[in-house]
This record gives structure tokens, sequence and C-alpha cells, in this order.
């Protein structure tokens, strides 16, 4: 058996094991990498740790931390409270605001993660509060940022548009940015009805000061007069646009006479000196990202250090909330697919199918050898590598080379919604208040359902009719 076929069997056990018993996947993935590394590809321990994602790590610890401490001290909830504004109090539309808002920022030039990183935690914390599906919410802004990712201006647009030129091969810089924003609205559009969207619009208008009286009666939730509250606040979101508003009130006088520990009505919308300079921070960060092309990871720290020695009373708890499980997990299971890489598992594969002859029977396996490695690994890198194995057989004229590119690029990256890539352990890093054992398997069989069904569907709508 070959050392390349044995590294994929590895990880077959790794994710039965790490299902089947409940260990978390990444320390079983850094035992698999060390074992695999030194008995079967005779890796020294540099290797091996050459496939350690410290950009990620970094990514992971910095944003969650950084909003740790604007979740501790308001600012998140009055994140929430703007957003609603923004939409008069429509809550249906803020997935779409979500989606449009990360697609926006890709398209101008973001990284995708770091678009992920700017929005994800904002978006998760409105889904938290209104009980929206985190997977909605979190499938919302990862189809956005990758719906604007492939802009002629992106940097995945760049990357792609670069290596077609370099490999002088036909291309087509709107095509390859339209492909991607379709596909990705469309499965968008398909999560927003299967998830509890259209459930939304039926709860019609949330306005600003009922919603603060149901964050109120959530607050004192863990006593039984807290039940009777929470009651009150569920039904005070559904009130009619036309009701006065002196049942609000009385409602909101009922919670604060139930509860003496609540908020005053206007606290959420309050800004004081710490939400201001949290929010400058999260400003900061997005000036820093996108104009200055600085690390989001090393910025959101750096900020977080900042506000925590300014204000140490909101951040103290901060550190004890980074996501510690699904960094050790997104960790563990990069490392092990970067041993993967040094051992050639991944171009034997690919070479593997593109030497089978038959065109469209390659390009359709192309597609999910994408899919299914970019599920683990970058994006950026598998385009990078795939596009040129697809050359030999484009070559033959038998496929049009704008479809096949635009159908790699797009199978590559519309994954990102597994919780093993970097957007998706974002997503899963960023949810407050979910059972992320639960929200893990989740985003795991929905991004399994998305590497099983796009790359078949893009390669018929783009591959087969010969596009380009």
């Amino acid at each position: 058996m070959s050392a390349e076929l044995i590294s994929i069997l590895v990880l077959v056990v790794v994710f039965v094991i790490a299902t089947t018993r409940s260990i978390n996947m990444g320390a079983l993935a850094f035992a698999a990498a060390y074992a695999v590394g030194e008995l079967v590809a005779d890796l020294d321990t540099d290797k091996i740790f050459a496939g350690f994602p410290g950009d990620l790590f970094v990514v992971l610890v910095g944003v969650t931390y950084l909003f740790a401490i604007a979740r501790a001290n308001g600012t998140t909830d009055w994140l929430v409270h703007a957003s609603i504004r923004l939409v008069r109090g429509r809550v249906v539309l803020i997935p779409w605001v979500m989606f449009v808002l990360t697609g926006a920022l890709t398209a101008i030039g973001a990284v995708s993660p770091a678009a992920v990183a700017i929005v994800a935690p904002i978006a998760l914390s409105f889904a938290a509060r209104y009980q929206i599906s985190p997977l909605l919410m979190g499938a919302m802004v990862v189809h956005g940022a990758q719906g604007g990712g492939f802009s002629p201006i992106s940097i995945y647009g760049t990357i792609v548009n670069g290596i077609v030129e370099r490999e002088k091969l036909p291309g087509n810089e709107i095509a390859l940015f339209l492909a991607s924003l379709v596909v990705n609205l469309v499965i968008a559009a398909v999560v927003f009805v299967l998830f509890g969207g259209l459930k939304l619009r039926n709860d019609g208008a949330i306005t600003e000061t009922a919603s603060v009286s149901a964050s109120s009666s959530a607050s004192s939730s863990a006593s039984s007069s807290a039940s009777s509250s929470v009651s009150a606040g569920a039904d005070a979101k559904s009130v009619p646009e036309g009701r006065g508003g002196g049942g609000l009130e009385k409602d909101r006088e009922e919670d604060r006479k139930e509860d003496p520990s609540a908020e005053p009505e206007d606290d959420t919308t309050r800004l004081n000196p710490a939400r201001m300079a949290t929010l400058a921070a999260l400003v900061a960060l997005v000036v820093a990202v996108l104009a200055f092309d600085l690390d989001a990871g090393l910025t959101s720290i750096t900020l977080a250090v900042l506000l925590s020695t300014c204000w140490p009373e909101d951040s103290r708890n901060a550190v004890t909330q980074i996501a510690w499980p699904t960094v050790l997990l997104i960790c563990g299971v990069l490392t092990y697919v970067g041993v993967l890489d040094e051992m050639g598992t991944i171009d034997w594969a690919g070479e593997g199918v593109s030497d089978i002859g038959v065109p469209l029977l390659s390009a359709v396996l192309l597609c999910y050898i994408g899919a299914l490695v970019s599920a683990f690994a970058s994006s950026v890198g598998i385009m990078g590598a795939l596009i040129p194995l697809a050359v030999p057989f484009l070559a033959q004229g038998e496929i049009g080379a704008v479809g096949m590119v635009a159908a790699l690029a797009v199978s590559a990256t519309v994954v990102d919604v597994s919780p093993f890539s970097t957007n998706g352990a974002l997503v899963l890093a960023a949810a407050p208040g979910v059972d992320r054992e639960r929200f893990f398997r989740q985003l795991m069989m929905y991004g399994g359902i998305v590497v099983a069904v796009v790359p078949a569907v893009v390669w018929l709508a783009l591959v087969v009719p010969g596009w380009g």
C-alpha cells in the first residue's frame, strides 16, 4: 500500500474516532500528523510543524478575544440595535444585510477570512439575540464573502486571473465573478428558506424598544418569574405596527418590577466611553485590514490588549472566552493536511485524476478534489494547483477554459462553510451561547452536503455546455 493511500485512510480513521468517541478531532489529528509524518513519510519534526497554521491560530485567538471584550462591555448589543434601526426593525432583512456586507468587503479587496472575521461575530450575536439559526446566519456571512470574492479587483479574482494568464488560457474576469456571485446567491437563498428565514418574515417588525424588553426578559431566565418575562418579551416582538406604545411601556414596566436587576431600557442603546472605544477599535480593524493590508489576527490582539488595559473590569474574563477547543480542532486538522501536502498526497490524487483520459470525467473529478481538499486547506493554494493540472485536457479543445476555470474556482471556495476551513472556523468560534459540539456537527454536515452537491452542479452548468 502506498504512503499516500495510507495517509488518506488515517484521515478517515481520525474522523471516525472523533465522531464516535467524542474526542477533540484536532488532538487526534496532531497525533496522526506525528505518526504518519515520522513512520510513513519519514518527515522530521520541522516539516511536520511546517503545516501548523500559525496565521489562522492568531486570527482565531485575536478575533474571538476582541469580540469577547465587545460582548462583555455591551458593544455587540449596541451594534445589534443599530442593525435593527438600519432595516427599520425588519429582522428578516438582517441575514441579507450580512450577506451584502461581506460580499462588498471581499469585492473591494478584503481577503475572505478577514471579511468574515469582521462581520461574523456581529451577525452571530444578532442571531443569538433573536433566536435565528446560527447555521443560517453563518452561512449567509460566508456565502456573501465568497459571492463577492472573485470581482476583478478582489484578492481571489486577481490570483485566479493571474494563474489563467500565466498558463496562457482564455479568460473572462466578469464571467468568473458572476459565476461565483450567482452560485453563492442561489445557495444563500436556499439556506435562507430551509433554515427559518421565511419564519422571520412572519414575525414582522421588531421595534427597538420591544427588543430591549426582550433582552431584559432574557436576562432573568434563571428564575420562575423570568419565564413569564421571556414570554412577554416574545409577545412584544410580534406587536402589530398599528398598536399604540402604551402596551409596550406597560410590558417594560412589569418586566422591571419582576426583575429589579434588569438593565434600564436604554442601556443597550447608550454609548459609554468603553463602547465608543470598542467601536473605534472595530473601525480600526477594518481600516487596518482593508486599507493597509495588515494581519487581521495580530491587529485584533493588539486592539484587544489596548482595550483590556483601559477597561480591565470589562475584559477580565475575555481570555477564557477565546474558543480554545475550536482553535485546537482547526489547527490540528490543518497540521495533518500540511503533512499530506508535504508528502505529496494532494498532488498524487490530482495527477491520478488528470491521467484518466476522459476530459469531462477528469473535469468533474478535479472539481470534487478541489472542493474536498479546500474544505480542509487553503482555497487559493488548491486553485493554484488544480488549474495547471487542468491545462493538458483543456488544450485538447473539448472543454471550454472559461467554464472550467470558473467551475474549479467556485468548487474550491464555496465549501469554505466547512468548520475546518478558515471561514467556517471563524463562524464556529464567533457564535455566542451555542452548543459548540452540536454547531460543529451542523457545519460539518452542511459542508459535506455542499461538497457533495455543488461541484456536480457547477460542472453541469459551466463545464458541460463548453463555455469559453
